[in-house]
């Protein structure tokens, strides 16, 4: 949201307008869960990350996100502090002793070193006091990623086909592609496994949020409208009863 301040219970009016300002650094195929009570707060924290290409889901209570950060799998939960049902605390030390392997980004309106230290020393990888500015979580967001995933170049690329994430952007041979927010992702994922085949439900998983039919068509509709806009000869190989992957 540029320099403008997320503040909880207050009208975010300014709040679309300011996340189209914001610089997106490459957001496919991250799933994020946002647990807060202040619903208001909550869906402009949702739209802003769908804006930069994340996957969203949003819980209301401790008890709710608790239970939805235990059977998906996670990159980051931005977790409140002051939770109805279920106590933030207690939420991210139920997480901690599950092993959940997403970071957690701890948001609280309280702001004094010993809540910061209080909740770092629950298992939180990272705390942000509200009010906060949207660009602040965004990037935070992506250093929690960066540490908790092994590197990738600033630039996918395979054969003459290149893709950069920072400046979403791809071409091939040299001409520019222009593709749709979830093409875009796919071929984010494809690219970044290196060879390896992905399944159709990992695809689902990472490029879409948890509102996606898991029977829908979506990803073979998406696959086959990035084959045509790729072009000849084909970049993309489908694997009969196990996914997707980069032609070798």
């Amino acid at each position: 949201m540029g320099g403008a301040s997320v503040r909880p219970g207050t009208a975010q009016a300014a709040e679309v307008t300011a996340v189209r300002r914001s610089t997106a650094n490459g957001g496919a195929g991250v799933r994020v869960l946002v647990i807060e009570d202040d619903s208001e707060l909550a869906e402009a924290i949702g739209v802003g990350l769908r804006h930069e290409q994340m996957a969203v889901d949003v819980s209301f209570d401790g008890n709710a996100g608790l239970e939805r950060a235990l059977v998906t799998d996670y990159d980051v939960i931005v977790l409140d502090r002051d939770l109805p049902g279920r106590h933030g605390d207690e939420v991210c030390a139920e997480l901690v002793a599950a092993g959940c392997r997403g970071r957690v980004l701890m948001l609280t309106a309280a702001a004094t070193i010993e809540d910061r230290v209080g909740g770092l020393g629950l298992g939180a990888d990272d705390y942000l006091p509200k009010p906060f500015a949207f660009v602040e979580l965004t990037a935070r967001l992506r250093a929690l990623l960066r540490r908790a995933q092994p590197p990738l170049a600033p630039v996918l690329t395979s054969g003459d086909l290149r893709l950069d994430p920072s400046r979403r952007s791809a071409s091939r041979g040299g001409q520019p592609l222009e593709l749709g927010p979830k093409e875009f992702g796919v071929l984010e994922l494809l690219l970044a496994a290196q060879g390896r085949v992905v399944s159709a439900e990992e695809l689902l998983e990472r490029a879409w949020d948890e509102m996606a039919d898991p029977f829908t068509s979506a990803v073979k509709v998406t696959i086959s409208r990035l084959r045509r806009k790729l072009g000849d000869p084909p970049v993309i190989e489908t694997l009969a009863q196990a996914g997707y992957r980069i032609a070798p």
